[in-house]
């Protein structure tokens, strides 16, 4: 590792291996020292570093909410967002949060908790939306809409990332199970809707009908009076 003590760690590792990591790290040398995360999942994270760091040591959840390719050209405007969980010197924290807001990340301060929730019903949400819709082999055609065209990007985007990632945003966040759920239920509810049905039920059927009945009946629109 090495053996003079660091007054900064960053620890940019997989979700499935932060735990392993973090547990074989020399204790000694991170006491007093400023120790970082930037995982996708954030009171896993936190839970992990209170229970294996050294308690004189300062911890410091972060996630920059972009990846390589969304952040590729700029970081200007993506947001990062942090949760000072035990810090003591916060002049040194307060420097570590400047290397990302000197490259023009918007920072959002909140709590791990708070992270984790938000996250569930975008990230994963996002990510479980492109897994499924690869589940379809959609291929790109000459009559397709922007819109297709913007869920085969989604497609790509998602599984361009491996799928241990996905399964540790399922895995080590405890809101996924329940956005999953939801997410099936929808379906459920949307499957039912079309099953059963009828045009002349809806709303905007019913007010449109007996528009659509004067129209006939009168030879066509109104005429405007001069």
């Amino acid at each position: 590792f090495t053996a003079q003590q660091p007054d900064v760690l960053l620890i940019s590792v997989s979700i499935l291996s932060f735990e392993t990591v973090l547990s074989k790290l020399p204790k000694k040398l991170l006491e007093q020292a400023l120790v970082v995360d930037v995982l996708s999942v954030k009171t896993h994270a936190k839970e992990a570093m209170l229970k294996l760091l050294p308690t004189s040591s300062d911890v410091l959840c972060m996630h920059p909410m972009f990846g390589p390719d969304s952040g590729r050209n700029s970081w200007h405007g993506l947001p990062c967002t942090y949760d000072q969980v035990r810090v003591r010197d916060y002049h040194r924290a307060a420097r570590c949060i400047a290397l990302f807001e000197d490259e023009g990340c918007a920072m959002v301060r909140m709590s791990c908790e708070e992270h984790d929730q938000l996250a569930a019903g975008s990230q994963f949400v996002t990510h479980l939306t492109g897994r499924l819709l690869a589940k379809l082999k959609l291929q790109p055609s000459r009559i397709a809409t922007k819109g297709f065209r913007a869920l085969l990007e989604l497609v790509d985007n998602t599984c361009r990332d491996s799928f241990d990632l996905f399964y540790a945003l399922y895995s080590h966040n405890s809101n996924s199970s329940e956005q999953l759920e939801q997410f099936a239920n929808a379906f459920e509810e949307l499957r039912e809707e079309l099953a059963h049905f009828s045009p002349g039920s809806s709303s905007k059927a019913n007010m449109e009908a007996p528009q659509v009945s004067r129209l006939v009946a009168g030879g066509g629109p109104p005429q405007l009076a001069p």
